[in-house]
């Protein structure tokens, strides 16, 4: 499996417990960057800033550099990070772990599935992850155990530049997870 570098972003900031959950997640898999929303911007859609200055600024965690949090919508981070904030584009951008699904109709409001779709846009291959609950207890130990295999299976086989991926992950101890299915979008509102 080759090495890559991945850009994590999200709708729920970067002080999220699910940002932190991805990268961990995915750490050793490739170089890891975070530009992340610094307020929660859930609903946002994929709404862009046009009229304030984005401002990245760095975010510490565990004594370390985390990431870098941006006063803007999870389009900007991508779009900011792609062209401004990286070295090189990144080869795979994540978007989560979102706390509720997305699914349906909803995807349209989701800022965590718009920060994934601006890669896509961009020609990078994209996924959104969310764990399908907001309710406590949150099994976030499953979504990165689930996201780690997804994200392995799409660096061992690849993924079209134009291509973002929605996974769904049910909130369920990891043991009780049943492995994935592919499926069109519904139609389903809240």
């Amino acid at each position: 499996m080759r090495q890559m570098r991945i850009l994590i972003s999200n709708d729920d900031g970067i002080h999220a417990p699910g940002i932190e959950v991805l990268a961990d997640a995915v750490a050793g898999l490739g170089e890891i960057d975070i530009v992340a929303p610094a307020q929660e911007q859930s609903g946002a859609s994929h709404s862009v800033t046009l009229n304030h200055p984005l401002r990245p600024l760095p975010v510490i965690r565990k004594g370390r550099e985390f990431g870098l949090s941006v006063s803007g919508t999870p389009a900007d981070c991508v779009k900011l990070a792609v062209h401004h904030l990286l070295p090189q584009p990144p080869d795979l951008i994540l978007s989560g772990i979102n706390r509720g699904s997305n699914a349906g109709i909803c995807v349209i409001y989701s800022g965590t599935i718009s920060a994934a779709a601006e890669g896509a846009i961009l020609g990078i291959p994209s996924i959104a992850f969310s764990l399908c609950s907001h309710d406590e207890p949150l099994h976030w130990e499953s979504a990165g155990h689930a996201a780690r295999k997804v994200v392995e299976n799409v660096a061992e086989s690849g993924l079209p530049g134009d291509t973002m991926l929605s996974v769904n992950i049910p909130n369920l101890p990891v043991d009780q997870l049943r492995g994935f299915a592919v499926a069109p979008m519904g139609k389903s509102q809240y």
